[in-house]
């Protein structure tokens, strides 16, 4: 089970420049979904590629999906070198993302984002419209599935 509340601590703490997005930030806008992991899309400068290495560090992030005991270097020329990592911890599942289908960079989506407060963290998240443009842009059955409830969701929030 995946510790939202830990991995979003080391992030903030760490002064992570990331923008949640996936199932994560389908829940804090109200979704009835359940998620396993949280989707951060990561800021690519050097800086923050080390503080996100920093930050991850304790919580021994190792490949999710892989053989155990196959090599993995958790460094910033890791980090350098790829782009999105999926990733298990051990405060649980979390998927480091470069950029998004439909999204971009974390320097594109920052301005389609909202600052929240999320486990006494202020947190980026993804706005309404922006994560159904990018579950849309995804096209996997799961974020197709759950787009109905997110245009709901936005309809009852445009009539307030």
């Amino acid at each position: 089970m995946t510790d939202f509340e830990r991995l979003v601590a080391a992030l903030a703490e760490a002064e992570v420049e990331f923008v949640i997005v996936g199932g994560l930030a389908a829940t804090v806008h109200g979704s009835a979904r359940l998620t396993q992991d949280i989707d951060v899309v990561y800021g690519r400068s050097t800086g923050n590629i080390e503080r996100l290495v920093s930050a991850l560090s304790p919580l021994q992030p190792y490949l999710r999906g892989v053989p155990a005991g196959l090599p993995f270097d958790w460094s910033r020329s890791t980090i350098e070198r790829g782009l999105n990592f999926t990733l298990t911890t051990t405060a649980g599942d979390i998927d480091l993302l470069g950029e998004i289908t439909g999204g971009g960079r974390y320097e594109d989506l920052v301005a389609h984002a909202i600052e929240l407060e999320l486990f006494g963290y202020p947190c980026l998240t993804l706005d309404l419209p922006w994560l159904i443009r990018v579950k849309r842009a995804a096209g996997r059955p799961k974020d197709l599935e759950v787009i109905a409830e997110l245009e709901a969701l936005l309809d009852e929030r445009d009539k307030l």
